[in-house]
């Protein structure tokens, strides 16, 4: 009779899980993240000062351009009013900015950088270029093109 119960038990097969339809790991936000924090660890290894990035971002704009608003500093490296303010306060505090009057606009004041701030972007540019190919380097060259030409049409 023992065999007969046991028989007749059925094991009950093993609970089948649907695909999900949002799978986080397969979301262009989360790799994009992914690939920002590795990023970010690189540059704060390999910058050699202790810059953030936007920081950096306006140090190295301004060496590009020349001096401008601290508005128009602010949408050349895609921050906002708050943060490029912040920035250039830092920077400023550390003597790498200064801001003046524009003598074509007395209500406006421009940032540019003071002989300091000149000479440490000119010293990490190497290293800033350093730093975005280290990110780059699991890419071969075509892959580095196309990667950068779909993100810049992503912008």
């Amino acid at each position: 009779m023992a065999r007969s119960v046991a028989a007749k038990k059925s094991v009950k097969p093993a609970k089948v899980f649907n695909r999900p339809p949002y799978v986080l790991d397969e979301q262009v936000g989360f790799i994009l993240r992914q690939v920002w924090q590795r990023h970010s660890s690189i540059f704060a290894r390999d910058i050699g000062t202790n810059l953030t990035p936007t920081q950096w971002a306006a140090l190295s704009k301004l060496a590009e351009t020349g001096p401008c608003s601290q508005n128009q500093l602010g949408r050349l490296t895609a921050m906002d009013v708050a943060t490029i303010k912040g920035v250039i306060d830092r920077l400023t505090a550390r003597g790498l900015t200064e801001t003046s009057q524009d003598p074509n606009d007395g209500r406006r004041l421009l940032v540019s950088l003071t002989r300091a701030g000149q000479q440490l972007a000119e010293k990490l540019a190497p290293n800033a270029l350093a730093i975005t190919r280290e990110t780059l380097a699991p890419l071969d060259a075509r892959e580095r093109e196309t990667l950068m030409a779909l993100l810049n049409k992503l912008r």
